[in-house]
């Protein structure tokens, strides 16, 4: 299938490692040019040095995401060198894991800052680019943790991830007369290498064993790649009908009936 990238640009954060590497590269092997950032330079320069050498257009800003003028920065980068931006993409994200009870105000602040405003503010950068050629895609990754419980400890990052899909089902709605189309993907647990799945494979097999056992019908940890499939194919005009969805990449992890 034909994807109709070709020639887009596409703007990914947090997109050095993991699931955020992995949707650069997708878009990118469906012939986006990409700008991408992360907070660490010799990172951001490896992801930068394997998209080029797989026949990839790619700018990398080494910012930090949380900075209020990072999403302008973005913006600014994609405009100067390719005159457009078509897809932003919003995969940086952490967590801080505490029980309600013990955490603080900075641990919210960070957290709300890293998995939440960030890509809003993202957002309204790239917004007067879209609304200027009447077409554009927003695909933020949230979590199966924004759509259910996610378990003790997890208070901060379950708040996040359930704002940003609420925001984006808000932003389908508003922006659907300009042509821009807004979705979520939750993915599930997902391992990739040095990622912390792939800690918790490393140190605790058997443990690892039981628990996929125990909550993944399809009987493995998903990859970053098939998260990124998704991705790939809810930013291009194949999925001109999809807009204020939230889907999971999860195995069946997901109890939720949304």
């Amino acid at each position: 299938m034909d994807l109709q990238l070709k020639g887009r640009v596409a703007i990914v954060t947090g997109a050095s490692r993991g699931i955020g590497k992995a949707i650069g590269m997708a878009l990118s092997s469906e012939g986006c040019k990409l700008v991408i950032c992360s907070r660490g330079q010799e990172e951001l320069d490896q992801a930068c040095l394997e998209l080029r050498q797989a026949g990839g257009e790619v700018v990398g800003l080494a910012l930090d995401i949380t900075h209020p003028d990072a999403g302008a920065q973005l913006a600014k980068a994609a405009l100067d060198t390719f005159g457009q931006v078509d897809v932003f993409v919003g995969s940086a994200g952490g967590n801080r894991r505490g029980m309600f009870a013990d955490t603080t105000d900075a641990d919210w602040q960070d957290i709300l800052e890293l998995n939440l405003k960030s890509h809003l503010n993202t957002s309204r950068a790239v917004l007067p680019a879209m609304k200027s050629q009447n077409r554009g895609s927003i695909v933020f990754i949230t979590s199966i943790f924004g759509r259910e419980a996610g378990g003790k400890g997890l208070s901060i990052y379950n708040t996040t991830k359930s704002a940003l899909i609420s925001a984006a089902k808000i932003m389908a709605i508003e922006l659907a007369e300009d042509g821009i189309r807004v979705n979520t993907v939750a993915p599930g647990s997902i391992r990739f290498p040095g990622g912390s799945w792939d800690k918790r494979c490393i140190s605790d097999p058997e443990g690892m064993k039981a628990f996929v056992a125990s909550n993944i019908p399809l009987g493995r940890f998903g990859t970053a790649e098939e998260v990124a499939d998704v991705v790939t194919f809810l930013s291009s005009d194949r999925a001109s009908w999809i807009s204020g969805s939230c889907i999971p990449v999860d195995g069946v992890q997901s109890k939720s009936l949304i």
